[in-house]
Order: C-alpha cells, then sequence, then structure tokens
C-alpha cells in the first residue's frame, strides 16, 4: 500500500530492514506504522483502525491489549526479568509451563526444549532428529523428508527443510544434499482426473518411492505441517496426514510435525495432530499462539520415549540464550490460562465454522479459484480462469492487489503471490467474520473491475 510519508514511516524506511523485504517497495512506499492494537483491531499513527483478519502472523490468539497479560508481564519482570536455563539451571515460569504443555500435548509427549520461535524450534528438530537416530545406531540417517508449497522457518536449516514459492533466492545457499522434496499434499491442483483418495494413494506412493531411492537407512525424519499454512492453507486429503506417519515409522523415520500455526487453539484444539488428524508423532514444534504473540517464544515438544533413547551420559550441546525466557513463559502460561478459561478453543470452533461457510461463499466470485480453510485459518486462491485453474501474470500482483482494496476499508488480509491469507484472533465475533466476508468481496470486486479496465481477462 503506497503511504503517506510520516515522520515514523520514514525513520522506519531509513533505518529499518524488515524481514522479507522488497527493496524497491519499501524506498518507494515506505511502511505502514501501527501505534495501538485491541482486542482484534489495530490503528495507524494516523488514527485510522483496522480489523486485523491476519491475527499478526497467525499468532494473536487471545487478542490484543489485554490487560491481566500486561500485568503478568510486568510482574514477571519486576519479580525475575531473566536468568540462563543452560545445564542445570531453571526457573519458575519455565518448569511450571514444561509442566503445562505435557498436559495437554498428545499423550506420550511429556518433554519440552523452549527455544526462541518457530525457526529455532524446528532447527532444534532438526539437530535432536539426527541425535536420536545416533543413538539408535544409526549414524548415517541425517536425511530429511519435507514437501514442496511447505513453510518451516528462516534459519539456514529450517529454511532448507522448506520449499515454498518465492522464498528461494539465488543470492542465499541452502542444504540440498540431504533434504528432499515430495510434492504438496494440495487436492485443489491434484491431477486431471483424479479423485482425492487417489491422489492421496499417488502420494504415499510417492512417499514409498522417495524412501527407495534415498535409502531409508539414510532417512532421519519427516517435516510437515499438519496444515501447510504459509504454502496456502493447504488441507491435506482425508487420511493422508495418518498414511503418511505409519509409511515413515514402518521405515523407522522420525515424523516431526511443525504446528507452529496450526497449535494452541487456530484450528480449535491444543495441537492439530493426533486430535484432527489422528497422529501422535514424534515431536511437535511450537510457537506463535504458544504466547498470543506477547512474547517470542517456541516449543519443541517430543515424547517421554525419545528422552529415554537420548538420556545417559552424554551432552546435547545445543540451546539459545533467550530458552526458556521467564518473561516468555509466563506469557505462555497466562495466554493458555485465558484459553483455557474463556472457552476459547470451543469458540474456535463455533465461530469458525462461520467464518469458514463465509469463506465458501466467496467461491461464486470469478476471481475466486476456490475458498479453503479450517476452523480459524482460511485462504482464497485467486485465478486467471476457474475452469484451468490457470494463475494471473505474477506482474498483476493480484494478492497485494486484494489486500491493498481490503485495507482502504479498514481490513488486513495477507497476500502472498495469488493468494490472501486469514488467521483472526479466537477471540473474534460473529459480527467481525461478517465484516470480513463482506469487505473482501467488496475489495475482489474492486480488484475484478480494475482488472477490466486494464482489458484483463477475468473469469
Amino acid at each position: 500500500m503506497t503511504n503517506q510519508i510520516t515522520e515514523l514511516a520514514a525513520l522506519d524506511r531509513d533505518h529499518h530492514m524488515h524481514p522479507w523485504t522488497h527493496f524497491e517497495q519499501a524506498e518507494r512506499d515506505g511502511p505502514l506504522v501501527m501505534t495501538r492494537g485491541q482486542g482484534t483491531h489495530l490503528w495507524d499513527e494516523s488514527g485510522r483502525q483496522y480489523l486485523d483478519a491476519v491475527g499478526g502472523m497467525w499468532c494473536t490468539q487471545i487478542g490484543l491489549g489485554n490487560e491481566e497479560m500486561a500485568e503478568t508481564l510486568a510482574e514477571q519482570a519486576r519479580t525475575l526479568a531473566y536468568t540462563s536455563t543452560f545445564v542445570d539451571m531453571g526457573n519458575a515460569p519455565s518448569a511450571r509451563l514444561a509442566a503445562k504443555i505435557a498436559e495437554i500435548a498428545p499423550k506420550g509427549m511429556t518433554r519440552t526444549l523452549f527455544t526462541t520461535g518457530g525457526s529455532t524450534a524446528v532447527d532444534s528438530a532438526y539437530r535432536m532428529a539426527q541425535f536420536v537416530q545416533h543413538h539408535r545406531g544409526f549414524p548415517g540417517r541425517t536425511h530429511i523428508l519435507s514437501r514442496h508449497s511447505s513453510y518451516h522457518g528462516s534459519t539456514f536449516a529450517s529454511a532448507s527443510i522448506g520449499m515454498r514459492d518465492g522464498d528461494r533466492i539465488e543470492e542465499f545457499s541452502y542444504l540440498t544434499r540431504t533434504i528432499h522434496h515430495l510434492s504438496a499434499p494440495n487436492p485443489y491442483r491434484r491431477p486431471e482426473g483424479v479423485s482425492e483418495e487417489g491422489f492421496c494413494d499417488w502420494l504415499i506412493q510417492e512417499l514409498e518411492d522417495k524412501i527407495a531411492e534415498v535409502g531409508a537407512e539414510n532417512i532421519a525424519a519427516f517435516f510437515a505441517e499438519p496444515v501447510q499454512a504459509s504454502g496456502g492453507v493447504i488441507i491435506p486429503p482425508k487420511g493422508y496426514f495418518r498414511r503418511m506417519a505409519e509409511t515413515c515409522r514402518k521405515h523407522g523415520i522420525l515424523v516431526v510435525a511443525d504446528e507452529v500455526v496450526t497449535a494452541f487453539g487456530r484450528l480449535g484444539e491444543w495441537f492439530a495432530s493426533e486430535t484432527i488428524f489422528g497422529v501422535v508423532p514424534d515431536m511437535i514444534t511450537s510457537a506463535k499462539g504458544l504466547t498470543s504473540g506477547y512474547q517470542p517464544l517456541g516449543a519443541l515438544i517430543f515424547s517421554e520415549e525419545l528422552w529415554q533413547e537420548m538420556s545417559g551420559d552424554r551432552w546435547f550441546t545445543h540451546g539459545f540464550t533467550y530458552s526458556g525466557h521467564p518473561i516468555a513463559c509466563a506469557a505462555a502460561l497466562k495466554s493458555i490460562e485465558i484459553i483455557e478459561r474463556d472457552g476459547l478453543l470451543e469458540h474456535a470452533r463455533h465461530v469458525g465454522a462461520i467464518f469458514q461457510k463465509g469463506l465458501k461463499s466467496l467461491e461464486d466470485h470469478p476471481l475466486v479459484g476456490q475458498a479453503r480453510g479450517e476452523v480459524l485459518i482460511g485462504c482464497i486462491e485467486n485465478v486467471a480462469d476457474k475452469e484451468t485453474k490457470a494463475l494471473h501474470p505474477d506482474e498483476l500482483n493480484i494478492g497485494k492487489r486484494v489486500s491493498d482494496a481490503a485495507e482502504a476499508m479498514g481490513l488486513l488480509v495477507r497476500p502472498m503471490g495469488h493468494l490472501n491469507v486469514m488467521s483472526p484472533p479466537l477471540i473474534i465475533s460473529e459480527a467481525e467474520v461478517a465484516e470480513i466476508i463482506e469487505k473482501l468481496r467488496k475489495a475482489l470486486d474492486q480488484v475484478a473491475d480494475g482488472l477490466i479496465r486494464e482489458g484483463e481477462k477475468v473469469a
């Protein structure tokens, strides 16, 4: 969105490099600077209000400006702002949080390594997978399986494990020899004439073939998001996640469920792997909704079985200065408490059904090829031709056009190429859901009208 450059925007433009910076756009437009947040809304420096249908970055579960949370953070800062958790030192919030996670995690997942966010949780899982396999007697198991349209983070290892369109650039190097990417389990983009059940069979056979090609004796783990969030909110075919896990375990391959987005209520459950997809993984990576965005914190949650296999007279030489940070852990405990006490999982399931119905209603729009999602995560896929599913040329920047039009109406949705994704806070109301759908439809109408005026085909 092109903004009039204000004092704060100018300071930001001139001195702050943003994640995923596009240099030309940053110099030309400057940022949209937010100064306040309350509940499901944000306000920019001019005082303009926006309904945040993105939920920050998939993370503002309990909403912004929560006074109870603010008091918790302040009190913990006064009591104990920081202490190391290296080797044999701990703190009260991290101990209580690890125990609470063991209580709500899938059965048998009783151990947690705290990290600084989702990327470092995935990086930690990458190391732990090799560590476990080594102590199982398989030091050669260093390879990793992942999928296209996946996003697993931005550290060197996690960025290499992910494979999302547009993320890989020639200026960076990536781990390539030991990381292998399978097809995205995207039913909308399955081969023509293939049923969803047949597509699931094809995906599992592809997995078997890849294991045979690489050699099971070389593979440490399979990293998979239950729902591929940043890859386009891809909901896999029914039974795929369970069959994938069964296939991996048959070959001694660890299953790592990347629930950085899907955990802590996004899909109406604490964790999606077991409750929704029928899989108790060996490890779960999590972050984002863990603290509702109030503090940076990640958690690698893993089974008691893995702990027993790893333990003994040896070191796991990995961790971070801010692992188990007491203020971050206090924030997570308070967020979990509020979600439990206020019934936000149940509320998410209720209002999420209304949200999904509203999204589906947009499929009659000429720009929308598919609207998809689960509970409080959603995506519209914009296409040039609904019948062939052909995409608009990249230079039209269709997702950004839609998000710009929505932003002008006070609605924030996230553009990702030809997609627009949403993940509103768990506290969102039915009226706010209706507002999202109404304004999104108007934004689509405006973009379609603009394309027609430019001589573009609108199916």
